[in-house]
C-alpha cells in the first residue's frame, strides 16, 4: 500500500464524518442517531473504497475465488450489523437475507461457468434487487425520515457485484476507478456538452419538463450543484456506468460484432430500467435516458474507460437537479 492510499482513506473518513454531521444538524437528525449510524457508514465507504483502488483491488484477487467469495460476504454482513446495534434493531432473518444475497453475487461466478447467458443473468439478477428495493424492508424502520439506512444496503449490493465481475470474473477493459484522469474528464465534458442541447430538445418537444433557474442564491446552488456532482459521480453513475457501458456494450460490441450495434443495445437498455422512475411506465424519462445513453456510450467509447462516462452522466444528473 502506497503512502497516498494511507493518507487518502482518513482524509475519506473525515470528510464523510464532517459531511455526516453537517447533514444531520441541517435535516434536525438527533444526535444520538447520527452517532449509532456514522460507524457503520465509515465501515461501509471503507469497503467501498478498496473497491475503486486498483492497487489494494488486486491485492484481494491474489487469493483463491473461494476466499474472495467469503470475505465479500462477510463484509456484506459487517456494516448492517454494525448499524443494527446501535439502533438497537438487529434481526436474524434480515442478517439471513443480507448473507443470501451477498452470497449469490459472491459465489455466481464461483459455481456457475464463465459464459454470456450466466453474464446476462447476473447482470439481471443484480439490476432486479435494486429495482424491487429489496433491502428496505430488510434494514427495517427508517430511524428518522431523513436517514434511510438501507442505503448502506444499496451500497453493499454495487460493491459486492462490482468486486464479483472485476475480482472473480476477470472482467477486462472497463477502466473502472472513482477519480478520471485529464483526458477522461475531456471527454465526458465534450459530450456533455454535446448532449445538452439534443436531450434539451427532446425533453421540450415531449413535454417532460422545463427549465428554471435555481431558487436560493448562487452560493448555495454551488455548493448543491458541488455535492450532488461527486455524489452521484462516486456512487450512481459508477454503478450504472460500470453495469451498461464496461459490461453491457462491450458484451453486446462482441455477440454482435458491432461497437455501434452494442452501443445502441445498451443504450436501449439503459431507457427501459428507467421506465420505473417514479411511476411505471415513466415513457417520457425512459426515452431521454436511452438518448443520453448513447451519449455515455460513446465517451466510454471514446475513452475506453467508464471514468469518462461517469463524468458525462454525473454532469447531467446534477444539470437536472439544479435547473430542472
Amino acid at each position: 500500500m502506497t503512502a497516498s492510499m494511507l493518507f487518502a482513506l482518513p482524509a475519506v473518513w473525515l470528510a464523510c464524518a464532517v459531511a455526516g454531521y453537517l447533514y444531520s444538524q441541517q435535516q434536525g437528525i438527533p444526535a444520538w442517531m447520527f452517532r449509532a449510524a456514522i460507524g457503520a457508514i465509515l465501515l461501509e465507504i471503507t469497503f467501498y473504497y478498496v473497491m475503486g483502488v486498483e492497487a489494494l483491488r488486486t491485492r484481494l484477487e491474489r487469493l483463491p475465488p473461494v476466499g474472495v467469495g467469503v470475505l465479500l460476504t462477510l463484509a456484506a454482513a459487517a456494516p448492517y450489523i454494525l448499524a443494527s446495534f446501535g439502533f438497537h434493531s438487529f434481526r436474524w432473518s434480515s442478517l439471513g437475507w443480507i448473507v443470501l444475497l451477498a452470497g449469490l453475487a459472491s459465489f455466481w461466478f464461483i459455481a456457475l461457468p464463465k459464459r454470456p447467458v450466466f453474464d446476462l443473468l447476473f447482470l439481471a439478477m443484480a439490476a432486479t434487487v435494486m429495482l424491487l428495493r429489496v433491502f428496505h424492508p430488510i434494514y427495517g424502520a427508517e430511524p428518522h425520515p431523513k436517514l434511510p439506512l438501507d442505503a448502506l444496503g444499496q451500497l453493499m449490493w454495487i460493491r459486492t457485484c462490482v468486486f464479483s465481475m472485476l475480482s472473480i470474473r476477470r472482467m477486462k477493459g472497463v477502466g473502472f476507478g472513482f477519480w478520471p484522469k485529464a483526458r477522461e474528464w475531456r471527454i465526458g465534458v465534450t459530450f456533455f456538452v454535446l448532449l445538452i442541447p439534443v436531450v434539451a430538445a427532446i425533453a421540450w418537444l415531449i413535454g417532460f419538463a422545463r427549465p428554471h433557474l435555481p431558487t436560493g442564491g448562487w452560493q448555495k446552488t454551488s455548493v448543491l450543484a458541488l455535492a450532488t456532482f461527486f455524489g452521484i459521480l462516486w456512487v450512481v453513475a459508477l454503478g450504472e456506468e460500470f453495469f451498461f457501458r464496461g459490461l453491457l456494450q462491450q458484451w453486446f460490441g462482441a455477440w454482435m460484432r458491432s461497437e455501434a450495434a452494442g452501443l445502441i443495445a445498451a443504450s436501449i437498455a439503459f431507457g427501459m430500467v428507467h421506465l420505473w422512475f417514479r411511476a411505471f411506465p415513466n415513457w417520457r424519462f425512459a426515452l431521454l435516458a436511452a438518448v443520453a445513453g448513447v451519449f455515455y456510450g460513446l465517451a466510454f467509447r471514446r475513452a475506453r474507460s467508464i471514468r469518462a462516462s461517469m463524468v458525462t452522466h454525473a454532469l447531467v444528473v446534477t444539470t437536472w437537479r439544479v435547473f430542472f
